[in-house]
């Protein structure tokens, strides 16, 4: 019975890190590079190289952070197979869930950042784009239905 608790915490906690996207482009993409979400947006080249500086500036550190939370959720599934005690499960929880917040804050840095490049107009233009890019992806067969909000820009 204990023994199935720890797989299903452990599956949970797979899943959670599944849910938790590295991507800093909220359409899976890199958007501010595309001529038809260029045009569409009326973005300036300007601000499409200020965007992909940006972009660029973070990955690192964002991929950095990714595989930490790789190793340290492996070690946490190492402790749990291995029947350790409360405690030491506990904090290498503890470790998992700060590198997770840190990788979360820093995508939410990144998308203020882009944000801030855009004009209010284009921001509203682009939660558009977003929004029927998700109607088109849950009208598919076995579409994307459950992560309609999951990586939604946010940029208002």
């Amino acid at each position: 019975m204990r023994l199935t608790f720890w797989r299903r915490l452990l599956a949970a906690l797979f899943l959670l890190a599944a849910a938790t996207p590295v991507q800093a482009q909220s359409f899976g993409f890199p958007w501010w590079r595309d001529p038809q979400f260029q045009k569409e947006l009326s973005l300036t080249t300007e601000q499409s190289s200020r965007i992909d500086g940006i972009f660029q500036a973070t990955m690192p550190t964002l991929r950095q952070k990714k595989e930490e939370l790789d190793r340290q959720e492996a070690e946490l599934s190492r402790l749990i197979a291995g029947n350790a005690d409360e405690l030491a499960v506990t904090h290498q929880v503890d470790k998992v869930e700060a590198i997770r917040s840190h990788l979360n804050k820093s995508r939410t840095l990144l998308l203020l950042h882009l944000r801030q490049v855009l004009t209010p107009d284009q921001r509203a233009k682009l939660n558009k784009l977003y929004e029927q890019r998700v109607a088109d992806r849950a009208k598919k067969p076995g579409g994307d239905r459950d992560r309609k909000d999951r990586d939604r820009p946010n940029l208002r």
